[in-house]
């Protein structure tokens, strides 16, 4: 017959051996092992801490002992750390302070027991029993360790198990947030999962795409010119874990949602045997890019017409005034080099632009501030317009003692500049006015003509780079870089600029600019 602590460590085994299958949750389970340890070994209190890289030791349950008890305990445990990782040392030092303790608080009337928690060579915590007056016994100790190996054994698989559930959460949250959509296909090329992003993409709720089939899912209104993912996987891709695919076209929605333009880019996930365990497809959004690529192209088509005409000009003229076959008089000169002067004046003009352009694109605007009376700048461009138009009359409001501002001169007045022009370039007569009123502590500047206005399509991009609307292509010259270099210069400033819509009653840009405070 077995003797009795042999009978109880049987049965305390099987019972660990059970949580051990049953229980994954840390917290549940290190109670259920102290609970046992402490009825297995008639205890009255006890305690598990466990260790950890990043904190060190801290309790984590306890049992029957007094909050004061506990403090000081957290305390030692807290200054086992220094020890480094020798934590066989550790356990030796935290057993030590813990029986001294607790023969000097209970007068002998307590004794303790402290083993800890090995599993493969790794000390992930250690258990600690107290019980009145009779001291443990080598059985105890013994009942102790074999049980202490098991809980060990539950403890890391628990262990294990929250960190593979924390990292889930990690990666579902990583998902859910992502703004590029997100399929995880299986090897057959189903879908596996898909995230939030891509179903707002596709137009489609997550039921009607899971365990789809990739080509009904990725539909292509045309064939993309790149490979797609059912011709890469027929030839044998992946042979490698770092074989990317990339492929870019318009993605087929559902009735009612234009084509999307897409780059999708497809990563294998491949296990240590070599054998492909999902496909990581990432979908990205690229009509921005698509957008850029289209006002690249007007740009260089508008810009380059919009050099080639002056120099054709001035190159025109020069070269009819060197014929030597012809006399040509005075006023004829004068007129031919007035035309070289304004073309070239103008091709200066685009140059600058697209300098400024370039600039504001790598480091924005640098304004060099001085104070400034701009109802004096406002009065000397009306005046330089003035001379270039018979067909308009330009006015220039302003109230009397008008504030001082903090001004790059030179900037603002390229500002007004370009906004006057346009209003010259884009009306047919009529009146242009530069008005300014004081609203709190800014100065609201607006210029406006009696033109056919700003189409309400266009409201949203008339600050673009590069931007012109189809009328203005068609009817007038230009890059589509003034009101984009005139906001920034503004916003350089402190400022802001906007446009008030009066379709069909002429255009109104404003912009305000902070009043210099003394």
């Amino acid at each position: 017959m077995l003797p009795d602590f042999r009978v109880r460590q049987r049965d305390y085994l099987l019972e660990i051996s059970r949580a051990l299958t049953q229980e994954l949750d840390l917290d549940k389970l290190l109670e259920r092992i102290l609970n046992i340890s402490i009825e297995m070994l008639a205890g009255q209190a006890g305690l598990i801490a466990l260790r950890s890289e990043s904190q060190g030791w801290q309790i984590r349950v306890s049992n029957g002992l007094p909050p004061a008890f506990l403090q000081y305990l957290e305390a030692q445990f807290s200054h086992s750390t220094e020890l480094g990782d020798q934590t066989e040392n550790e356990i030796l030092v935290i057993n030590r302070i813990l029986s001294a303790f607790t023969q000097a608080v209970s007068m002998g009337r307590l004794s303790s027991v402290g083993l800890p928690l090995n599993t493969a060579g790794h000390t992930v915590g250690v258990i600690f029993v107290f019980r009145q007056f009779a001291a443990f016994s080598p059985n105890d100790r013994i009942l102790l360790s074999s049980f202490a190996d098991q809980a060990a054994i539950a403890v890391h698989n628990a262990q294990l198990y929250k960190q593979v559930e924390n990292d889930r959460r990690r990666v579902n949250a990583l998902l859910d947030s992502s703004a590029d959509g997100i399929l995880i296909l299986m090897p057959d090329l189903n879908v596996e999962r898909c995230n939030p992003a891509f179903c707002h993409m596709v137009g489609l709720k997550l039921e009607a795409l899971q365990n789809q089939p990739h080509e009904q899912v990725i539909k292509w209104t045309k064939k993309p010119q790149q490979m797609t993912l059912e011709q890469a996987v027929a030839g044998g891709w992946p042979l490698t874990s770092h074989a990317t695919l990339y492929v870019e076209g318009d993605l087929e929605r559902p009735a009612g949602f234009p084509p999307l333009p897409v780059g999708i880019t497809y990563a294998p996930l491949i296990s240590d045997e070599g054998n492909l365990i999902n496909i990581i497809t990432s979908v990205r959004d690229i009509t921005r890019f698509r957008q850029a690529e289209e006002m690249k192209s007007t740009f260089i088509s508008v810009v380059s017409h919009e050099l080639k005409t002056p120099v054709a000009l001035i190159k025109g003229y020069v070269g009819t005034l060197r014929r030597e076959d012809i006399t040509w008089d005075s006023a004829i000169v004068q007129e031919s080099l007035q035309v070289i002067e304004e073309e070239a004046d103008r091709l200066s003009g685009y140059i600058e632009n697209l300098l400024d352009a370039t600039r504001l694109q790598a480091s924005g605007f640098n304004v060099k501030r001085s104070d400034l009376q701009v109802s004096d700048l406002m009065e000397h461009v009306a005046a330089r317009f003035r001379t270039q138009t018979t067909k308009h009359t330009i006015v220039v409001k302003y109230p009397n003692n008008l504030p001082i501002i903090l001004a790059d001169e030179t900037r603002l007045n390229q500002v007004f500049s370009n906004l006057v022009s346009n209003a010259i370039k884009y009306s047919p007569g009529g009146e242009i006015c530069l008005s300014v009123e004081i609203h709190g502590d800014n100065m609201i500047f607006c210029v406006s003509d009696e033109g056919p206005g700003i189409d309400p399509n266009d409201l949203p991009f008339v600050f673009d780079r590069f931007y012109r609307s189809p009328d203005a292509i068609r009817q007038t010259k230009g890059a589509g870089l003034g009101l984009y270099l005139a906001k920034a210069i503004i916003e350089a400033h402190g400022g802001r600029m906007w446009v008030e819509p009066e379709h069909g009653k002429g255009a109104r840009i404003c912009f305000s600019l902070p009043i210099s405070k003394n």
